[in-house]
């Protein structure tokens, strides 16, 4: 279906053109139509399904209605990137149209982004945190908004957001449209969506915390002190052209990363410690393909769009099941397929059992030159079945004999 006959105006149908968009995923399509109808929605997608357009479109052509130069819509997200990314939507979808936007964030300094709102905005993308300290110095009102969007509300609770989540929300009108969007919905995040929405349409459109299924899983069983080795000989292979790889630390993503560099690997790494123009600069790098890999925590997990990565590795496991999930769902977006590897230590079988129990699925295991049976074992995947392929074949891979083999 293309996105004309969800009743879209023009100007927005042009500006989808221009982007090389011609038919609405699965969450644009359920949610756009009951957000031109003015409805508070709760809308639920697992990452990488667009639910950025799923906002942004319409909440665009609603303020079609009316031009008074007032901030008018708001969005939280959880994370810088995300904030500036969303920023740019509204700047792609909205270019045949009048409104300015804003986005603010901390990491810098505020001088640019108090004067950017002086002069007048229709729309801020925020994070929490320096939205409410502008707020509490006067600089930004809420006075007028009409419609706000809670953007991977998980990942705000997550992050301990929640009381100043909760001090905006009071800032807010009464009389408004409110769109509520997470990948999951622990009782917390509903206990959230519940008192910030009314009446609201409920949009699914795949299960909780699945895995995109176009995604391909493999599990290593390597030593800790061997994981640097593997990475780098997987790395060598030319089928992994741009490689997103998450470690649990910002030591640990400094530490691969610098490793990597030592051994000709263009790598940039992301995280917390990292100053907003590093952060940035690494973004831009990995993707215009000037750097192959970016190490990150999970500050990267979660609503970074970057086409065309091949391959996501989980240097290390996460402690959450959840943010497996998310992590792997930075490759085989809009519609591509990808492969995610995860390498998995003694000490890590549980985490490994955790995240199969949450998507349902035994991961495929691959043999490789720094196997280790003592990380195998504790897993419990020795006595596994053989998993099957796409045709319901039982798979098997020939034992490592120096040649890489690393699901191709």
């Amino acid at each position: 279906m293309p996105f004309r006959q969800i009743n879209l105006i023009e100007p927005l149908q042009r500006a989808l053109a221009r982007q090389g968009y011609t038919a609405p995923t699965p969450i644009q399509l359920k949610s756009i139509p009951d957000t031109l109808a003015g409805k508070d929605l709760m809308g639920i997608a697992q990452t990488g399904t667009g639910k950025t357009a799923a906002f942004v479109l319409p909440i665009l052509q609603r303020m079609t209605e009316k031009y008074p130069r007032v901030l008018r819509a708001l969005v939280l997200a959880p994370t810088r990137e995300l904030a500036a990314q969303i920023g740019d939507s509204f700047a792609a979808y909205g270019q045949f149209l009048r409104f300015k936007h804003a986005v603010i964030f901390g990491g810098v300094g505020q001088g640019p982004q108090v004067n950017a709102v002086s002069r007048g905005v229709d729309i801020v993308v925020a994070t929490p945190g320096r939205l409410l300290d502008l707020m509490n110095q006067g600089k930004v009102s809420l006075k007028d908004i009409e419609f706000f969007v809670l953007d991977e509300a998980d990942r705000m609770l997550d992050m301990g957001f929640i009381q100043d989540i909760n001090k905006i929300i009071a800032k807010l009108p009464q009389k408004r449209q409110s769109l509520f969007f997470s990948a999951t919905m622990p009782p917390q995040v509903s206990q959230l969506a519940h008192q910030l929405l009314r009446n609201p349409v409920r949009v699914e459109v795949a299960p909780q915390a699945t895995t995109v299924e176009l995604i391909k899983q493999y599990v290593f069983f390597v030593d800790s002190y061997s994981k640097e080795k593997l990475l780098l000989e997987l790395l060598l292979q030319k089928h992994l052209t741009r490689v997103l790889i998450f470690t649990r630390t910002k030591h640990r993503a400094n530490k691969v990363a610098s490793y990597l560099s030592s051994h000709n690997v263009k790598t940039d790494a992301i995280h917390g410690n990292k100053s907003q123009g590093a952060r940035t600069q690494a973004l831009q790098n990995f993707k215009s393909g000037r750097t192959k890999v970016l190490v990150a925590t999970d500050i990267a997990a979660r609503g970074i769009d970057i086409d065309d990565i091949s391959h996501v590795i989980n240097f290390e496991l996460p402690n959450e099941p959840e943010i497996y999930v998310h992590r792997i769902g930075r490759t085989a977006r809009a519609g591509a397929g990808g492969t995610a590897y995860s390498f998995c230590a003694a000490d890590e079988r549980n985490f490994l059992r955790d995240i199969e129990r949450l998507i349902r699925l035994k991961i495929e295991v691959m043999p490789h030159a720094y196997h280790s049976n003592n990380a195998q074992n504790a897993a419990g995947a020795a006595a596994r079945p053989p998993p099957k392929n796409q045709r319901g074949r039982s798979r098997s891979f020939r034992p490592h004999h120096g040649k890489s083999h690393f699901g191709r």
